[in-house]
């Protein structure tokens, strides 16, 4: 959901991600995010500024995964 998102809105911050996935907690946000960051697959962005703004956006390495997970999805609805 989170990569789906991103790759919705190209870049995303923090809260949008927040409000836009229903049910996940910060926590989970959070760790998911680092997680991703940790893989290469999300590009986090922090500005020097009060306060503090962060964006996050797609590597190109994810945004060629996308149209495989988007065959995914639809494999998924078509068959389960």
């Amino acid at each position: 959901m989170i990569l789906c998102v991103i790759d919705k809105n190209e870049v995303v911050r923090y809260g949008e991600l927040n409000r836009s996935i229903h049910g996940i907690t910060n926590t989970m946000l959070a760790n998911s995010l680092k997680e991703l960051e940790a893989d290469d697959l999300v590009e986090r962005k922090q500005y020097d500024e009060m306060p503090v703004r962060v964006e996050y956006s797609l590597t190109e390495k994810t945004k060629s995964l996308i149209p495989i997970l988007l065959e995914l999805k639809k494999w998924g609805e078509d068959n389960l």
